[in-house]
């Protein structure tokens, strides 16, 4: 199967070329003419120029491929506010469904995210059945992938091949835009080291990477599947981090109310923050998931979440971005 790849050069998306590759498949990126392509550079892959907005370039490139991954999103913080966010997200991902039925395309995997699904303020395990309930401010990134789940789903009834998969928290080595790893290098440079109440499933971005692939493979049209990982505390990974580094230093955990109420009033007044509230939002909530569904259908597992964040630390400490001891 050839298969043609959105956000093939991102953090997750290049481990899923990367796994593509190893299997021998045949790989088309889809890569914009000024996209950062050094996670991917050293593989052996074809390249189209084109943006997720043009879809007529989108079905060009797709021409000849029987399957499409599509990963192309919005995952900086400080973006999700943006008119980036609708034209990426959702009205890209219809471009994507679009042009894929233009080339009779096969088999397409949308990655969403499990923010889709729900989050919960008690310790609650999400399946792919979960009612969606968070509220459109200050969960703009959710809201859009579940509108661009729906026209995956719209598209599927169609007569698309389109399976859902909503990756949880990913977190690796690599992460040079500190999407996840951020929480792990301030973790090692404060003092002291801060947490809130929350939890959220926590995997590594190759057991996501490979549930992406085996979705392609082994997925059931028109279903959607949790890709998750080991269900974890907040401050149960400040404490993983910690220990990862060789740290010994207290842990100030915070309250959730107080500490939204400051951050959010100093965002109003225009005042710098420690941490974006858009994250901070996430951080408070929890986010545990059952992904029995994909363990028992594509064959989806994870490996714990200390090894995963040990990684994480490993990487940081070998890059410079943090120190190992007290």
């Amino acid at each position: 199967m050839r298969v043609f790849v959105t956000g093939g050069n991102g953090f997750i998306g290049s481990r899923v070329v990367r796994h593509l590759a190893a299997e021998g498949r045949g790989v088309r990126c889809l890569l914009r003419a000024t996209s950062r392509t050094e996670r991917i550079d050293d593989l052996s892959l074809e390249r189209h120029t084109g943006d997720i907005r043009d879809v007529a370039g989108l079905a060009e490139g797709m021409a000849g491929c029987e399957g499409v991954i599509h990963l192309a999103s919005i995952s900086a913080w400080d973006q999700i506010r943006s008119p980036l966010m609708r034209e990426v997200v959702v009205d890209g991902t219809a471009n994507v469904l679009e042009a894929a039925r233009r080339a009779g395309v096969q088999r397409l995997v949308f990655v969403s995210s499990l923010t889709a699904v729900n989050g919960t303020a008690e310790p609650v395990l999400l399946t792919e059945d979960a009612p969606f309930e968070l509220p459109a401010e200050p969960f703009v990134y959710a809201h859009a992938k579940v509108e661009a789940e729906a026209l995956c789903r719209e598209a599927s009834a169609g007569g698309l091949p389109v399976v859902i998969v909503n990756p949880c928290e990913v977190w690796g080595p690599g992460d040079d835009q500190f999407i996840t790893a951020g929480y792990a290098r301030d973790t090692l440079r404060d003092w002291p080291a801060m947490t809130v109440t929350g939890g959220t499933a926590l995997a590594h971005v190759d057991d996501i990477a490979a549930g992406v692939v085996a979705a392609l493979d082994r997925g059931r049209p028109g279903e959607r599947y949790i890709l998750g990982g080991e269900n974890i505390a907040a401050p149960a990974i400040t404490a993983a981090i910690l220990e990862a580094a060789g740290q010994k230093k207290p842990i100030l955990r915070l309250p959730n109310g107080l500490t939204l109420a400051l951050i959010n009033t100093l965002a109003r007044l225009g005042l710098p923050t420690p941490i974006h509230p858009d994250l901070l939002a996430h951080a408070v909530l929890y986010w545990y998931a059952d992904c029995s569904k994909a363990q028992r259908e594509l064959g989806y597992s994870y490996r714990p979440a200390r090894e995963t964040i040990q990684s994480v630390v490993d990487w940081l400490v070998s890059a410079g971005h943090a120190n190992r001891g007290s």
